[in-house]
């Protein structure tokens, strides 16, 4: 006696299979979104000397030197390409102006100056949130650089900008709107938004270690 097939069992299949393919294309969009949201962006990081409130304290009275230095240096760039070329030629001068800031404060300590990718976990400012990952960024290093740290973007200059302006500034440095509705609430939240890109990215590494 032959038993009668389930047609049950195949529309539960047909809609786990299209369930996961819509879940592969959409973590496919989201994450070449990501990827090109940090190929348009320079990220600022300062990393304290410690976390004594002193130490603290004096990354934010850096940073807002640098943050002086870097955004009238970038403020006429046209793209991302003459930002970066403006921030590698003038690494010495921004170097100084956080040394000369160290000093004036009554510090001994040393501060380094350097452009590179680094990690940076999912933020949220005033008006905008940036997901994890691999950013170009300028990096300031003072003394044993064990502190808390503080980051932000230096170009395009959002952390300079009024929260009124942000689409302005973000579309003059060439971004587009997709860049906008992904650092913005256009869409989900940012928390959820961001751990689903955190989840794909995940596994997108886990693939190319497999």
């Amino acid at each position: 006696m032959r038993c009668k097939k389930n047609p049950t069992l195949k529309y539960w299949e047909i809609a786990l299979l299209a369930g996961l393919a819509a879940a592969l294309l959409w973590g496919v969009w989201s994450l070449q979104s990501q990827d090109a949201l940090e190929q348009k962006m320079i990220r600022l990081h300062v990393i304290a000397n410690s976390d004594t409130p002193e130490d603290q304290a004096l990354k934010l009275q850096v940073r807002d030197r640098v943050l002086t230095v870097a955004t009238e240096l970038l403020e006429s760039s046209s793209d991302m390409t003459e930002a970066t070329e403006k921030l590698t030629v003038a690494l010495p001068e921004i170097e100084t102006a956080a040394s000369e800031e160290i000093r004036a404060q009554g510090y001994p300590y040393t501060v380094s100056a350097r452009l590179e990718q680094a990690e940076f976990p999912t933020k949220q400012y005033d008006g905008f949130a940036l997901p994890s990952g691999e950013y170009l960024a300028l990096r300031l290093i003072i003394g044993e650089g064990a502190g808390r740290n503080w980051w932000c973007v230096v170009y395009p200059p959002l952390c300079t900008t009024a929260a009124t302006d942000l689409e302005e500034t973000a579309i003059a440095a060439g971004m587009g709107e997709e860049d906008l509705r992904l650092m913005t609430e256009e869409n989900t939240g940012y928390e959820l938004k961001f751990r689903s890109l955190e989840l794909w990215e995940n596994f997108r590494q886990w693939l190319k270690k497999a």
